[in-house]
């Protein structure tokens, strides 16, 4: 996606899924900061990644998994129309 990511990975059952998530998360972004020196000033005191994420074990529901991230970008582009705003200025004529 052009402004988030979508994972189907395996962790090792010894692993807790907050632990990975902050180490991927933190570890992500320091790279990305990085290499990218300008998104630090471009986002200011603004997180790079959401606070959040989606997880589910894979197994029964491994197609569920696997729609759930195929349907986002039509999710997102609905989404988007729904919430672009168009601003007319009210001092021109």
């Amino acid at each position: 996606m052009a402004d988030h990511v979508h994972l189907l990975l395996m962790i090792p059952p010894k692993m807790s899924v907050s632990n990975f998530m902050g180490y991927l998360k933190g570890k992500s972004t320091m790279m990305l900061f990085e290499r990218h020196a300008n998104l630090k000033y471009k986002l200011g005191n603004r997180n790079f990644w959401a606070t959040g994420y989606y997880v589910s074990t894979v197994g029964l529901n491994e197609a569920t998994i696997k729609k759930y991230i195929q349907d986002q970008e039509k999710e997102d582009q609905l989404e988007d129309k729904m919430t672009k705003k168009e601003y007319k200025n009210p001092f021109k004529g």
